[in-house]
């Protein structure tokens, strides 16, 4: 489907610094795709380039989103950390001619989620937040569900993000709290 390989030369090339990060989040999106079903090669190019714009700074993604007419919302312009998921998105598709939504869609949104989230986006949410290389308390309860529900993993992901952020006195980008609410909405 994709070169595998290519993306990881460039992967090394471009994104030294956040390398074991990003292989440690193919190995946990991976294991999660073969539990859920879903397509590993498409689970494996997500994983592998959902952090890919991170090295960015600031002014580079706001470069890079305005010279290519990338839509980010209000709250991401407001909350610029979340600014190298579109961008990493746009460059997957630039660069490695990635034209699957779905595998776009999941780099699009592994910080924030959103409303109707496809298997492969929700896999992507959640390794990113369960690869073993993040510690913080809470953690084990979501590696744990994570091979059970993935839905309640999800919402799990979203009460650590939307705690982090409230103790932090930081903005929470809508898209948390409506993925949680439509899950929550689901168990009624």
């Amino acid at each position: 489907m994709y070169n595998i390989k290519f993306i990881k030369k460039k992967l090394k090339e471009e994104n030294n610094f956040r390398l074991k990060h990003t292989l440690s989040v193919k190995d946990a999106a991976l294991e999660l795709a073969k539990i859920y079903n879903e397509d590993k090669n498409k689970t494996e190019i997500a994983a592998l380039l959902h952090d890919f714009a991170k090295p960015y700074n600031k002014k580079e993604l706001y470069e890079i989103i305005n010279k290519n007419k990338i839509s980010v919302d209000r709250w991401e312009r407001a909350i610029p950390v979340l600014l190298h998921a579109p961008v990493g998105a746009f460059l997957a598709k630039k660069l490695f001619d990635i034209k699957d939504k779905n595998i776009l869609n999941a780099i699009r949104y592994h910080t924030i989620g959103r409303p109707q989230m496809s298997t492969l986006e929700k896999i992507i949410f959640v390794a990113d937040i369960i690869e073993p290389g993040r510690d913080f308390p809470g953690v084990e309860l979501i590696r744990k569900n994570s091979k059970k529900d993935l839905d309640t993993s999800v919402k799990l992901v979203c009460d650590f993000t939307i705690k982090y952020n409230i103790d932090k006195n930081r903005m929470i980008h809508p898209n948390t709290l409506l993925i949680r609410n439509e899950i929550l909405e689901g168990e009624w």
